[in-house]
C-alpha cells in the first residue's frame, strides 16, 4: 500500500486515492489510501452515474414474462433516438460535433459517445432523457453524500467561465461567451454548480454496480460493464492480463486543472476497486496536456504492481 501510494507524489496539486481489494476466497482485503474522504472535482468520471442510472430505467420498462429475451428487449430500448439539436450542443464534443450533426441519435450510439469520448453533447442528451434529479436520487440512494453532477455541462461551462446567467445559457450565447470570455471565472469546485466526488465514494459506487447489486438481470449488468470497458485509457495506464472498467475525467478551467479515473478491475481471481483524482492550479503544473503522460506512467506502474502483487 505504501509503495502504491507512494508512486503518485510526483503528480503536482493536490490528490485523493482509495483501491480496494475485498476480501475473497480466504485472502485478506487489501486496501491503500489517501484523503480519500476529500471532496474534489472530477470532471467527466461523473457520467457512469448518468449511465447507472439510465440502465436501472431500462430494467423498470422490462418484462421478465414475455416470449422476447431480456436482451433483446434492452437492445430495442437502446435504438430508440434521443434529440440531437441545439438545445444540447455544447463545447467538448468531439463525436456529435456540433452543430455540424442535427436530428436524431440512438440511446447506445449516445451513451457510447459519452463514454468513449466524453462527449458533452451526448451526455447533456442523456442527462435530459433521464433527469438530473433521478441521477442525484441514485446518488443518494446508494448513501453517496459528497457526490454532486451538473444539471447539464453546458452549464457547467457557463458557471466556469462567469456568466451571470449560465442556469438559461443557449448555444448561441455558449460560442462567444468561450472564445471572448468577457467576465471573471469562477472556481471549477464551488457550492453552485460542479462535477465533484470523493475517491471513497466512487469506489463505493463502483464496489456495488459492478457486481450487480444495482439491477435485477445480469443482461443490464453487462450493458454497464460493456460501455465502461470501451475507454482507450485502459490500455494506456492498465497492464495486460486484467479486465477493467473505468471512466476517466479531465479538465482545463483557467487556472483548474482536473485529472481523475475510477472503476473496477478483475486480476487474479479478484476484484480490485479503484479512484484516483488530481486537481492542481497552472502554478503547480501546467495543464492537462502536461500532466498526461505522468499521471498514465505512473498509473501503470501503480495497477502493474497490484496486479503482480495479488498474483503472486
Amino acid at each position: 500500500a505504501v509503495e502504491v501510494i507512494e508512486l503518485f507524489n510526483v503528480l503536482p496539486g493536490t490528490k485523493a486515492l482509495d483501491f480496494w481489494a475485498p476480501p475473497d476466497a480466504g485472502r485478506p482485503e487489501w486496501t491503500a489510501s489517501f484523503q480519500e474522504d476529500r471532496p474534489m472535482v472530477i470532471a467527466s468520471a461523473f457520467k457512469p452515474f448518468v449511465l447507472a442510472e439510465y440502465l436501472r430505467q431500462v430494467e423498470d420498462s422490462l418484462d421478465p414474462n414475455s416470449d422476447v429475451p431480456i436482451s433483446a428487449q434492452i437492445g430495442k430500448t437502446l435504438q430508440e433516438p434521443l434529440d440531437l439539436d441545439e438545445r444540447v450542443w455544447t463545447i467538448g464534443s468531439p463525436i456529435t460535433n456540433p452543430p455540424h450533426l442535427i436530428g436524431t441519435m440512438s440511446t447506445r450510439t449516445t451513451i457510447e459517445a459519452m463514454i468513449l469520448e466524453s462527449d458533452d453533447t451526448a451526455t447533456d442528451m442523456l442527462l435530459n432523457k433521464v433527469g438530473p434529479e433521478n441521477v442525484r436520487s441514485l446518488i443518494a440512494d446508494l448513501g453517496l453524500n459528497q457526490t454532486r453532477i451538473p444539471e447539464s455541462t453546458r452549464q457547467f461551462v457557463g458557471y466556469l467561465f462567469g456568466d451571470p446567467d449560465w442556469q438559461t445559457l443557449t448555444w448561441e450565447r455558449l460560442g462567444p461567451l468561450v472564445e471572448n470570455s468577457p467576465y471573471e471565472p469562477r472556481f471549477a469546485l464551488n457550492d453552485e454548480i460542479t462535477m465533484a466526488s470523493t475517491a471513497g465514494e466512487l469506489v463505493d459506487f463502483y464496489s456495488q454496480v459492478l457486481l450487480g447489486q444495482l439491477y435485477r438481470y445480469p443482461e443490464t449488468l453487462a450493458v454497464f460493464r460493456t460501455m465502461l470497458a470501451l475507454k482507450d485509457e485502459i490500455a494506456q495506464i492498465l497492464p495486460l492480463g486484467v479486465n477493467t472498467f473505468l471512466k476517466g475525467g479531465s479538465l482545463d478551467a483557467f487556472s483548474d486543472h482536473v485529472l481523475s479515473a475510477a472503476g473496477g478491475m478483475y486480476v487474479a481471481q479478484r476484484w480490485v476497486y479503484f479512484a484516483m483524482i488530481f486537481n492542481w492550479s497552472s502554478e503547480e503544473g501546467g495543464d492537462v496536456a502536461a500532466v498526461a503522460p505522468l499521471f498514465a506512467n505512473v498509473t501503470h506502474t501503480a495497477f502493474t504492481t497490484i496486479r503482480d502483487r495479488l498474483s503472486a
